[in-house]
């Protein structure tokens, strides 16, 4: 029984069954040179978009897969594969009985695939299939938070397809996603975010991609020809999402152990899908998707990711990418936070000069600390200080400021800020708390409606008597 809070999404695409023959090799046939496998067993699994689904399922999500199937033992297999996903609606899968259910078998010795097998249709299904497929994408668009168009180019997802869905989608406010496999993604016009690997993008821009820049500027090519954002997998590379008014994130990979990449672009999908289903960033939705991709290609074959391996990972990436109390850019933390906060931690923010740290700041940043699971300090600029303090200030110069600031043990990240007030930063970093000290009223913080917009609040917390940086530097000259 699925979660009747659980998020619903609705995948449309290209159904397929994944059959795994599974033995192993000690010999050459003496009737021509190839490999005698010694047949062990045989199992099937979900692929394609039923994979994209199944994966979704294992998150939490109640989805419903639309696409076509023949009237054939695989159609009934596929069924039984699917079967132990609780929450998959199977009722808007469109039976053709002219057209078998698309197989791929692969043989397995052990860990080493021998050869694969496709058995499919080949062409564009005929109009009364697509109709139906229109109509079967139209009820499952209502009542969903997120569509997936996985297009595996095997004529499920035609250009009147494609574009009733999404027109579907947009009538309901329902963002699209699209894992493409077009030449160019004009086809996919409408769309919130189409998701091709490295070899997609640089096939369809001509840019390749080699470095961070180059993953930008094809990004920004391909929006251009379906006008939405791009999330592109970039193998060993990470991701790189580019968002339309311009901002990009480069999310790493963590190294590990690659025992098969089948399937991992679905776990990737499902897993953005399922986390922008239950309200999260698209930022903060992306490093679900590496860490689940991640976790997906340590398996073999085409793999399903649970919500307890998933959230292990995101646990274990908690603590990565970063040395505690690093001084990065802004751009760089929000990226970092967008990661933290897909572990569901709470991220803390105060800002201020620092310039001789004493017992006061020491208290106002433990406090700070305790109202959340990370704190972020974003310190002026000496330049900002200059013009807040004046000339003969900061003793310290950022550089110094930061070091001391990063050494810390209850300071997770440091920034720098060149503007008067943190607001920008606030803006970017969207903080779930922002804390200043008491000598404060609520509706003087900066950025404090920045932050109650979103849902987060504003700590006040009780300053030590007595204490300033300004006081220390007069009782110095004297």
């Amino acid at each position: 029984m699925v979660d009747q809070g659980a998020p619903r999404i609705t995948v449309v695409g290209d159904v397929m069954v994944d059959r795994y023959i599974v033995g192993s090799v000690s010999r050459i046939s003496p009737e021509a040179p190839v490999p005698v496998l010694l047949h062990g067993a045989e199992r099937i699994v979900p692929g394609g978009a039923a994979n994209v689904a199944a994966n979704a399922a294992a998150l939490g999500a109640a989805v419903t897969l639309v696409g076509l199937v023949g009237a054939d033992a695989q159609a009934a297999a596929l069924a039984d594969a699917l079967a132990p996903y609780s929450g998959i609606d199977l009722s808007r899968l469109v039976a053709m009985p002219e057209r078998p259910t698309i197989t791929k078998t692969r043989v397995m010795s052990g860990r080493q695939q021998i050869v694969r097998i496709d058995a499919e249709p080949q062409g564009t299904p005929p109009e009364e299939a697509q109709d139906a497929l229109v109509a079967a994408a139209r009820e499952a668009v209502k009542g969903s938070r997120v569509v997936v168009l996985s297009d595996y180019a095997k004529g499920v997802l035609s250009d009147r397809v494609i574009s009733a869905t999404i027109a579907a989608a947009r009538a309901e406010g329902i963002p699209v996603i699209v894992d493409p496999k077009r030449r160019t993604f004009e086809a996919y016009q409408g769309a919130s975010l189409v998701t091709p690997n490295r070899l997609e993008l640089a096939a369809a821009t001509g840019i390749p991609d080699t470095t961070d820049e180059e993953a930008a500027a094809a990004a920004a090519a391909a929006a251009a020809q379906f006008g939405g954002d791009v999330l592109v997998t970039r193998a060993e590379k990470g991701m790189t999402l580019w968002r339309r008014e311009g901002r990009v994130l480069h999310v790493p990979t963590k190294a590990r152990e690659v025992f098969d990449v089948s399937g991992a672009g679905d776990t990737a999908l499902a897993a953005l899908a399922v986390s922008l289903a239950s309200g999260h960033s698209l930022e903060t939705s992306v490093h679900f998707a590496n860490a689940a991709a991640a976790v997906a290609v340590g398996k073999v074959g085409t793999a399903v990711v649970t919500r307890a391996e998933l959230a292990a990972a995101l646990q274990e990436a908690m603590h990565e990418g970063t040395e505690d109390g690093a001084l990065v850019s802004r751009e760089q933390a929000a990226g970092i936070i967008a990661g933290w906060r897909a572990t569901g931690a709470r991220v803390v923010f105060t800002n201020g000069c620092f310039d001789l740290l004493h017992p006061g700041h020491i208290a106002l940043l433990e406090a700070a600390a305790r109202e959340g699971d990370r704190l972020v300090v974003a310190l002026n600029t000496d330049a900002s200080v200059r013009r807040l303090k004046g000339e003969s200030r900061p003793v310290q110069d950022e550089a110094a400021r930061a070091r001391v600031m990063g050494a810390l043990r209850c300071v997770d990240l440091v920034v720098l800020f060149d503007e008067d007030t943190p607001y920008e930063t606030i803006a970017l970093l969207k903080p779930d708390v922002v804390v200043k000290g008491a000598d404060y009223r609520e509706d003087q913080v900066v950025g404090g409606d920045l932050v109650k917009s979103w849902g987060g609040r504003v700590a006040l917390v009780p300053l030590v008597a007595g204490r300033s940086t300004s006081a220390l530097v007069a009782k110095a000259r004297t």
